[in-house]
Order: C-alpha cells, then sequence, then structure tokens
C-alpha cells in the first residue's frame, strides 16, 4: 500500500472515530444539530458521486432528498397523537380535517379524493421501504430517458432542476393530500423494536452516524470497483468509451440512481431528527446549496465533500447566531465560498493532497509526485483492487484512448 493510500485511509478513520466521539463532548441540542449535518454530509456524498465521478451536475437532487423524507413522514405523521384523536377507527391526519369537505366520512378511504394513497403508509416500514423506492425509480426512468438519447452537460442540469421544480408545485398545490406550503408537521416518533427513536436521544444521533460512516465506506467501495474505474472513463470522454463497447447509459443510469438512492435515504434520516418534511426540501436554493457543499469540500472526493456539506452548515449556524453577523452571514459564507472557487478549484480535499504531497516529497526526498489522490483533477487512488484488476485510472483512461483512436483511425 502506498503512502497516498496509507493517508487516505488514516483521513477516513480519523473522520468517522470524530463523528462517533462527539456525544462525549456535546450536548442534546448540539448533538440533534450535528445529526443534521451528518445528513448534510450525506447529501454531499451522493452529490460528489454524481458530479465528481460521473460527471453528472444534478441540480435536482433535493427532489430524491424530499420523495424519501415525505414518505416516511407520511407514516410518521399516521402514528402520532393528532392522528389517532380525530374520531376515527384508523389515524387521519389533522390538515385532512381542515381541508375536507362537509359531510365528508372521517376516514382515510374517503375523505377527499386522494386520501386513500395514505392508507399503506399505516405501516411504518411501507414508509421506509417506498423512501428508497421511489427515488431510486425515478432516478431510474429519468437515467433511461436522458442518457440514452445522449443528453449530457448543461442540459442534465436543466432538466432535473425543471423535475424537482414541478415535483415541488405538485407538492404545494395538493393541499388536501400534503398540506401544501405547510409541509407534514407534528410527526410521530420512528420505533425499532419497540424503541423510539427521539430526535435529542444519543441512540438518534448514533443512528445517524453510523449510517452515514456505512455510506461514506460502501460508496468509496463502489467507485474503486472495476465500474467505478469505468465511470470515470466515462465521464472523461464519452465517445471512446462507446467505442471500446461499454454501455455508456448502463453505467450513468446505475450511478445516477444509486446517488438518489443516498438521496432519499438522506430524507429519511432528517425526519427523523428533525421531525418535518416541507416543500423547502424541494426548493432550488437547497439543491444549488448541495452543489456548493460539494465544491467547497472537493467534488472529486467523496469524504471531502462530505466534510464540506458538515464544515460549511456548522459554520453558517455560528455566525447566523453572532450578533455582529446576522444580517450579513450570507453573504460571508459566499464570500467564502467565492475564494475557494477562485483559489482552491479542487476544494479543501485537493487543498489537503497538496500538502500531502509536499510532505511526502520532504520524508522522502523524491523530486516526483506522490501517485494519484483523490480529490484533484477527479483523479482517484492509483491502485484500486478488484477481482483482477489492479489498475491506474489516469494510464487506464490513456490506454483505452489510444486503443479507440486506432480503430477510429482503421474504421475510416
Amino acid at each position: 500500500m502506498s503512502i497516498t493510500r496509507r493517508l487516505e485511509l488514516v483521513a477516513y478513520v480519523i473522520f468517522i472515530a470524530a463523528i462517533m466521539l462527539a456525544p462525549l463532548v456535546l450536548g442534546d441540542f448540539w448533538l440533534n444539530r450535528l445529526a443534521k449535518y451528518l445528513v448534510y454530509g450525506m447529501l454531499g456524498i451522493a452529490v460528489a458521486l454524481s458530479w465528481g465521478y460521473a460527471g453528472i451536475l444534478n441540480l435536482g437532487q433535493g427532489l430524491f432528498f424530499g420523495l424519501g423524507a415525505y414518505m416516511l413522514a407520511m407514516s410518521l405523521k399516521l402514528a402520532s397523537t393528532t392522528s389517532l384523536q380525530q374520531g376515527s377507527d384508523t389515524p387521519v391526519p389533522d390538515f385532512m380535517l381542515w381541508n375536507a369537505e362537509p359531510g365528508s366520512k372521517t376516514a382515510l378511504c374517503c375523505i377527499n379524493k386522494a386520501s386513500f394513497l395514505w392508507i399503506p403508509f399505516q405501516n411504518q416500514w411501507f414508509g421506509v421501504a417506498m423512501g428508497l423506492i421511489l427515488p431510486v425509480t425515478v432516478a431510474l426512468v429519468m437515467g433511461a430517458i436522458m442518457f440514452r438519447k445522449r443528453i449530457t452537460g448543461v442540459f442534465v442540469s436543466i432538466i432535473t432542476l425543471a423535475l424537482v421544480l414541478l415535483v415541488r408545485l405538485l407538492v404545494i398545490d395538493g393541499q388536501p393530500v400534503t398540506n401544501g406550503f405547510n409541509g407534514l408537521t407534528d410527526l410521530g416518533w420512528f420505533k425499532v423494536l419497540g424503541f423510539e427513536f427521539d430526535p435529542y436521544l444519543v441512540q438518534t444521533y448514533y443512528l445517524v452516524a453510523v449510517s452515514l460512516a456505512v455510506v461514506l465506506v460502501l460508496t468509496r467501495l463502489l467507485v474503486e470497483t472495476r465500474a467505478g474505474l469505468v465511470l470515470q472513463a466515462i465521464r472523461d470522454d464519452q465517445n471512446r468509451a462507446r467505442y471500446l463497447g461499454f454501455n455508456v447509459p448502463h453505467y450513468q443510469t446505475f450511478f445516477f440512481a444509486v446517488s438518489a438512492l443516498i438521496g432519499g435515504f438522506a430524507g429519511m434520516l432528517y425526519v427523523i431528527v428533525a421531525e418535518f418534511a416541507s416543500p423547502t426540501f424541494m426548493d432550488l436554493t437547497f439543491s444549488i446549496s448541495m452543489v456548493v457543499w460539494a465544491a467547497l469540500g472537493g467534488r472529486a472526493s467523496l469524504l471531502g465533500a462530505c466534510i464540506g456539506a458538515i464544515f460549511i452548515n456548522t459554520l453558517g449556524a455560528k455566525i447566523s447566531e453572532t450578533e455582529a453577523f446576522v444580517e450579513a452571514w450570507k453573504a460571508i459564507i459566499g464570500f467564502i465560498f467565492v475564494i475557494v472557487v477562485l483559489y482552491l478549484p479542487h476544494g479543501l480535499s485537493g487543498l489537503a493532497g497538496d500538502l500531502a504531497d509536499f510532505v511526502i516529497r520532504q520524508v522522502t526526498g523524491s523530486g516526483r509526485r506522490s501517485q494519484l489522490v483523490e480529490g484533484r483533477d477527479g483523479v482517484q487512488p492509483a491502485e484500486c483492487s478488484g477481482a483482477s484488476w489492479r489498475l491506474r485510472s489516469r494510464s487506464t483512461v490513456s490506454r483505452w484512448t489510444s486503443t479507440a483512436s486506432r480503430r477510429s483511425t482503421a474504421y475510416r
């Protein structure tokens, strides 16, 4: 194992250890707040996977986050005390009564024209399943359409942006079913084997922290597989990868769906710790904020994007609560982002990689740069283990490129 790989491993271990030990130094209030920021870190991973590794700038990541959040929130709403006290044998959300027509029967089946959609959500695990299945299904359909039509670049961003805004309007207009602008509030607590996850319990924090650690490690392992290397080659040049016989739309759709799965899972965790679901999850500003988090941390680094999301939200909370910066904290955050884009184009992870390279050269006395470091130029670690793969990302792409060029010339 190279020195660079060891340093990357150490970085992952330190990060995971830090979030696991946080309850030793933080109180209940800050643990709950940090849990929300860890959820944002999971969104940073999702954006880095689709943007940094697949080259797909998704401006609609809030759609998958919102879908996951609403699916679980519907189940937790039916489990709340207010839903169980509406004079019916089955739980009925209070807002449905407020919006019901005179004389309507107080039951999920017929209190309004679409209330029957809530019936399966009386089972909490149905809500959990839908929180994962629905975002993935939407992503698969979108990917199958966009990538088979070879839609790339800014056009993908426009399509995803338009779709998230469309769904947001549908949620807002569906007042009798979704509670419109108000979202779903006054939720019950998530239960597993009779244990209730109070948002301010340490156990709830660990639910989020362990989930983030698992997602981070599994995603890292995924991008180091053969499929991950092929995806990076597709990101660098789709046509050359296509000449070599790789099914480009399938790879893009698969990783786009994985990113959606992470987003939906993050949405459910957020509902557990925040106790509400809102159409603001599908706002344009929220989806763009995710891109900002990933850019700050380093879009080509999973860990960097995760840390960037946690850092920018923690910093924003601290600045906004400082009396001197109450009115200007958003401008300060924006200024920091501009500085990073101008002087740290590869984000904080790129800066860390440069520092690691410098230290390695000083220690080893070597004039050459160290092996490829994650987080710069979208390049991944030099050695990637697989069934029979041991490839170097840049050299692999280079060989594929040269082979594709020779084949193209021969066909002419």
